[in-house]
């Protein structure tokens, strides 16, 4: 059984468009919110803001949890525990030099991503997407108490949306 890779990532809209990169993974050119993993010692919502600025070169205010997802990939059956937050957009480096495997930082309507829907890196990416649009947010408490989180994960595992 492969261990849960626990990930962060943020629903960043602007005038009504979602920022997202295309980048490589899986062997192909995918699409995603910007987001990673949480380094030793870091906040979650640090990780999100590192994260986004590293693959968009973009600042932005972590926000508030949308919510947890898992997806298993349905060939490897490695798990993905994503915690998605929403952010808001403060400003973007256009000239930053951007992580190796982001070929793009793109600006998308939701109608423009489900067009997309086959290049998604997961569901989740239009899962929350939805959620963040219908105003899903989980409260603050599902992970106090937690950090740090990597020691955590079967308790985030319960709480998680099954996508």
């Amino acid at each position: 059984m492969h261990p849960t890779d626990l990930t962060v990532s943020a629903v960043v809209c602007r005038d009504g468009r979602y920022l997202l990169v295309e980048e490589h993974a899986m062997r192909r050119v995918v699409l995603s919110q910007p987001g990673g993993h949480i380094e030793a010692g870091e906040s979650p919502e640090a990780a999100v803001i590192r994260e986004v600025l590293e693959e968009t070169g973009c600042q932005v205010a972590c926000g508030e949890l949308i919510g947890t997802y898992l997806w298993i990939h349905p060939q490897t059956r490695q798990q993905f525990l994503r915690l998605v937050f929403a952010a808001e957009f403060l400003d973007c480096d256009e000239t930053r030099k951007l992580d190796d495997s982001i070929v793009a930082r793109v600006w998308l309507s939701r109608d423009e991503i489900e067009a997309r829907r086959k290049t998604l890196r997961s569901p989740v990416v239009l899962r929350c997407v939805h959620d963040f649009e219908l105003g899903r947010r989980q409260s603050d408490a599902l992970l106090s108490g937690m950090l740090p989180l990597q020691n955590n994960v079967d308790a985030i595992l319960a709480q998680a949306d099954l996508v």
